[in-house]
Parts: structure tokens; sequence; C-alpha cells
């Protein structure tokens, strides 16, 4: 029986089961951005330090750029990985549906009680217990409220771990996402002691020359259209290996996109596999891009979101800017 906990108090409710219970996996969408991994090393830390067992799954492991953090657990990138390790409790954050932490949750699901906390529009409610809200900023504010109600200080790795789920999906607290309660967390893992001038140079200089040289080609590669209100990149695997790179090295690029004058919407695509792509976009102001992925069975919020789509890379990016022209047309008759 699906449970959703978004009415009353839903991080009450989760933090009652997991003082309850034992043997926890954590599991996070593949290819994690620094929501998804910060929320995992989070709780992991405050469920280790309550003495319960945890393991950590992520399809796609820790991205390079990620690995200062401290995990709090042993992640791993198969099931067959956690040896003896029998979950009892899977807890799922930041997917918007049981497709994006992989097949092998996906599968588990059925079998292990699960826990699904989430801040995405249009998520499914997918586990045994649910907490969706799209008014949430990032999962680990989530995480951060389900820590106040266990009684977990967010110091040490903790506090490190969910600053930087706060200010992957934030921009630095510069998304009009950013609300007060988010800079109240903030502001209590600075006052449990995170040391910006240490924090700062971990999250921002570890990039490879690699990586240097991949941001390069595609900041080459940004095309405009609809009178320059959007900025679009598609992202081929072939560039990817000329540059010894992956796709999390591509991570955040989009959000730079926004900065050109006069873009409301940028717009990444790459590819998935043979024959398939996936999308991202992200919006200034009131555009709705929520809205363009929606159309192509993708979700997110209004000004992200993304959408993977059975079409190979430049069919794609076409189908994807004729929908973001028609919505932004849309946008504008009916201001």
């Amino acid at each position: 029986m699906r449970e959703s906990t978004n009415h009353g108090m839903p991080a009450a409710r989760i933090a009652e089961i997991l003082r309850r219970e034992d043997d926890f996996l954590i599991a996070s969408h593949y290819n994690p951005d620094g929501d998804a991994i910060g929320s995992m090393a989070a709780l992991a830390h405050m469920l280790r330090r309550m003495g319960k067992q945890v393991m950590l799954y992520n399809e796609s492991g820790v991205p390079d750029q990620f690995g200062w953090l401290d995990m709090g657990a042993p992640c791993v990138t198969a099931l067959d990985e956690i040896d003896s390790f029998a979950p009892r409790r899977l807890v799922v954050l930041d997917c918007g549906d049981d497709r994006r932490p992989g097949q092998e949750i996906r599968s588990l699901l059925s079998s292990v009680p699960s826990i699904n906390i989430d801040h995405h529009l249009g998520n499914p409610q997918f586990a045994d217990v649910n907490w969706v809200d799209s008014s949430c900023a990032a999962t680990g504010e989530m995480v951060a409220l389900i820590g106040r109600e266990l009684g977990a200080v967010p110091d040490g790795p903790v506090g490190e771990a969910l600053y930087l789920a706060l200010v992957s999906d934030t921009g630095s607290f510069s998304y009009g996402n950013t609300t007060a309660q988010v800079l109240e967390i903030a502001a209590d893992i600075l006052r449990c002691g995170l040391d910006l001038g240490d924090f700062g140079p971990k999250m921002q200089n570890n990039w490879s020359l690699n990586r240097m040289q991949l941001w390069g080609r595609l900041m080459g590669a940004v095309r405009l259209s609809a009178d320059g209100r959007i900025a679009a990149l598609g992202i081929s695997s072939a560039v990817l290996e000329e540059t010894g790179t992956t796709i999390a090295d591509a991570e955040g690029i989009i959000n730079y996109m926004r900065r050109i004058r006069g873009v409301q919407v940028a717009v990444t695509v790459r590819e998935h596999g043979p024959g398939r792509s996936k999308a991202s976009l992200r919006s200034n102001g009131t555009a709705d891009v929520q809205r363009v992925a929606a159309g192509f069975g993708g979700g997110g919020h209004r000004n992200a979101a993304g959408a993977e789509l059975d079409m190979p890379l430049e069919s794609a990016v076409q189908e994807i800017l004729s929908s973001v022209s028609r919505n932004l047309a849309l946008d504008a008759e009916g201001a």
C-alpha cells in the first residue's frame, strides 16, 4: 500500500521509520549531481551516527568532481557488490520517477519496503512511503528537515554534505527557489562549524584539464535561436571520447548558457544510448520548461526539467527547440 506523507509532518513520519528500522540501502539517480550525492552522504552519516547499518548505491558511481566528499558509507554501482548486506529498507533520494535510480533499484522496489524523498513535479510516488515536495529547493533541504527531527547536528561531514546539496540546486543561493528556510538551514550549518574557506576550493577548484578542454569545445558549440531567447547545445558521445571525459564532466554547463544576455531558456541534449537522447532544460523568469519536458514524458520544475527521447541527437535537439519555441510563444500570448 502506497503512503503519502505530504500532509501533516512528513519529516517526522520518515524520522520515525529511520529510528525504528535498520539495514538501509540509500540510492539516488544515475549521473548524480551535487544534490543527489550530498543528500545520500548526509543521510548516511546521520544514520551511522545512530548506530545503523547503511550502504549506498548509485548506478553511475560518485563523480570525480565530488571525490573529496566523505560519503559516510560504501557506495556501490551494482547490487552484487554489497556481499552479505541484506537491505531491509530502501531509501530513494532525488528521483523524479522509479526509472531514475536504474533498473536494479527499480526491481528492488517490489521486494524491499521503500521511502521516496524528492522535490520534482510529477513524481508518481512510486515507493511505499512518499514525501514529494516541489516547494523545496533541493532534496538536501528535505534531508536536513528529517535530520532536525532525528536530532542530528549538521556539523562535520553532515553539514558539508548538506551544504553541497543546497548550493548545487540553488546556484549557490542565486536561483528563485532559494527560500528563507534554505538560508536558515545553511546558517545552521555555518554555525555548526562549516569552513567556507575550505569548502569553496574543494567544490570549485578540482577540475581536470580534460574537463576544462571539454567545456571549451562545448562553449564553442552553443547556438542561439528564437531571436536569442534560446541557447542550445548538443553533446555527442564522440566529443566525450575525444576529450577523455564523461557526461559528468559536462555537469553545470547549462547554467552558464543561461548567462548569455537575452536568453530565457537553455537546452542541452546528449546522446543516451543508440538512437536515444536525454534533454535538460533550464529557464529564467516565468518560462515554464517543466511543461516542455512533460510533453516528452519527462518532468521537473518550472525552471529546471528534463526528458528522455527515443530519437538520435540531432533530431532530439530540433524537437526540443521546436517545443520550447512554441511554449515561449504561448507564454508571450498569455502575458
